[in-house]
């Protein structure tokens, strides 16, 4: 792997053939030829540095020597939408603001406030655009409203892969099937994919003057204070029933986001294998996951970082599920439009469902019994209350949250419905692809037929009663038991 002071230059031929690889067209339209900038369009890659979109849109606007506008949005029409993810969001592009002047960049936060606000803002940025560059992002609804903004947009709309270490294209199309089947091409890839490349900011200077008449008004995100950043939460017509989490368990932002990379690679990525499986020990895992989701630091850099420090054993586990693990859920969301559904699973698991359908369960819980916590699991309880108290659950402990409900609720789909809802609702890192691969690696997906039981079939099943034999349960429990929305 090259060392951090042989960059790639931006120009070099290892990021034209890193970009043939993330570079997707969404439409038709030529480039604008009267076009006054390159826009790129944040969405999902809420960053400046090791971002594959911003890179390509230098780039661009170098070789139309025209200069680059750094826009993100922010309404309230996505699923969930909340106080939780809304801060979380606006936080990170407050220190965006603050950083962007020092990159070159022009950068601006528009925030939609209610539905009836103007939905039309990138629209009119794309009309004085000769290309748009956007962030290609396979959940979310992003692919979506992508698609639907090309094909009304006057010029190119393009999106770039950011958020895996390895281009997704490098697997032609195919879903993979486990863990298994992609931990060897990822490996062969890795450390070329690794390799360190220059950011830097594109030739000309953007002059907002280009925008003069497009009825344009951005949030002065960069001076918002603390208060008044609550106060224009208050104003958005979202769901203020999920509060942000508080700075006492994370903080938004690349800042924030290395500090506790360094933290984590320092003192405890030594012994991961080990710690990351006691979930009383919350320094014991990354806890980066709601930082990656939102982009705000890549996953290169965190890979990087880990063999920066680490010992070999250690970091190549942490690897596993930092690379293995994430991008095989990003495959799967990529390729599979039924990640959220049933419909997802193998077919093995349809077999055997179907076979154990009318299994009678022991226990039955509402929806609203699974959100506020009151089943009769003094642990599932804790799981819930972690989410609620901190957007994340301890891995270790995700798996039996999302196992337990399967035993809990009368229809498959009722349980996978649920799951999606909470960890969607409540999760920092809920509408991640990771997510949505965890969750249905609780149905079976990427695993294998087990032995027989009742309602779980072949499914692997999981004992609640066997993890207080794997680790501190009750500590566990005496730690969340007083958590609270």
């Amino acid at each position: 792997m090259a060392s951090p002071r042989s960059l790639h230059s931006l120009t070099s031929d290892f990021v034209a053939a890193q970009l043939a690889l993330r570079v997707r067209t969404i439409n038709d339209v030529r480039l604008q030829p009267d076009g006054r900038y390159v826009l790129y369009w944040m969405q999902s890659t809420h960053r400046f540095e090791d971002n594959w979109a911003l890179r390509f849109a230098v780039l661009e606007a170098d070789r139309l020597n025209v200069p680059l506008l750094v826009h993100q949005g922010l309404d309230p029409t996505y699923e969930h939408a909340s106080d939780r993810i809304h801060s979380f969001i606006i936080q990170n592009a407050r220190e965006l603001a603050r950083r962007a002047p020092t990159f070159g960049l022009e950068y601006q936060f528009v925030l939609r406030r209610t539905r009836n606000d103007d939905r039309r803002v990138v629209d009119r940025l794309a009309s004085r655009a000769t290309i748009v560059v956007t962030d290609d992002f396979p959940t979310c609804g992003i692919a979506a409203r992508t698609a639907r903004f090309a094909s009304r947009a006057p010029c190119r709309v393009v999106a770039v892969e950011s958020h895996c270490v390895v281009p997704s294209a490098h697997f032609d199309g195919k879903e993979e099937f486990a863990a298994r089947t992609i931990r060897p091409k990822l490996a062969k890839l890795r450390d070329l994919c690794l390799e360190p490349v220059e950011d830097r900011a594109p030739r000309q200077r953007f002059d907002r003057a280009l925008l003069d008449g497009l009825d344009i008004t951005p949030l002065a995100v960069g001076t918002l204070s603390d208060a008044a950043l609550t106060a224009e939460l208050a104003c958005c017509e979202i769901d203020h029933s999920v509060p942000p989490v508080s700075t006492d368990h994370i903080v938004s932002g690349l800042t924030a986001a290395r500090d506790r990379l360094a933290d984590f690679t320092t003192f405890a990525l030594e012994d991961y294998a080990e710690r990351r499986n006691e979930p009383t020990d919350r320094d014991g895992s990354s806890r980066m996951s709601p930082y990656l989701h939102f982009g705000q630091i890549s996953a290169a850099e965190v890979a990087r970082a880990a063999i920066a420090t680490g010992p070999a054993a250690s970091v190549e586990k942490f690897l596993d599920e930092l690379i293995t693990w994430r991008e095989l859920s990003f495959n799967f969301c990529r390729l599979n439009p039924n990640h959220g559904k049933l419909r997802g699973l193998p077919d093995w698991v349809h077999r055997t469902m179907e076979a154990h359908k009318d299994d009678p369960r022991e226990v039955q819980y509402t929806l609203a019994e699974l959100e506020e916590a009151r089943t009769h699991e003094p642990l599932w309880n804790a799981a819930q209350r972690e989410l609620q108290e901190t957007g994340a659950i301890h891995n270790v402990v995700r798996m039996i949250w999302g196992k337990s409900v399967i035993l809990w609720t009368p229809r498959y789909k009722t349980a996978l419905d649920h799951l999606i809802l909470l960890n969607n609702k409540w999760g920092l890192d809920g509408r991640d692809p990771s997510s949505f691969g965890g969750i249905q690696w609780c149905f079976g997906k990427f695993d294998r037929p087990w032995f027989d039981k009742p309602v779980w079939g072949v499914i692997r099943p999981m004992s609640i009663a066997r993890a207080y034999e794997k680790f501190d349960a009750d500590g566990y429990i005496a730690r969340w038991r007083g958590a609270s929305r």
